[in-house]
């Protein structure tokens, strides 16, 4: 798949895979760490994917201290993302909703 040239595309979706996500909530919940803490499930090939991705999609820093690289959650990245699900939460509120059995079956929860 081709790369987005909207920031807000690479953004959301490199939080759309579950082990990225896992990585996310990591670093959120303790603040930097180092990549062997992140995820000891995977390869360090597969964890170094992982973050190379977050970080060209503008989710995590990285900063070496000596032969470590730590890991750290950019809190612009959340306020984008915060941004991007308010402006969605505010069409949605918009919208009239419909009543009655004329509402499509998905919608049903």
């Amino acid at each position: 798949m081709e790369p987005s040239a909207d920031a807000d595309v690479r953004l959301l979706h490199a939080a759309a895979d579950p082990v990225r996500l896992g990585i996310l909530r990591r670093l959120a919940g303790r603040g930097p760490l180092p990549a062997g803490a992140l995820v000891r499930e995977r390869t360090q090939s597969t964890v170094s994917h992982h973050l190379r991705v977050l970080r060209e999609a503008g989710w995590v820093d990285d900063r070496r201290r000596g032969t470590w690289i730590w890991y750290s959650i950019r809190p612009e990245a959340v306020a984008r993302f915060e941004e991007l699900v308010g402006s969605l939460r505010g069409m949605v509120a918009e919208q009239p909703r419909p009543r009655g059995p004329e509402r499509p079956a998905w919608r049903q929860w």
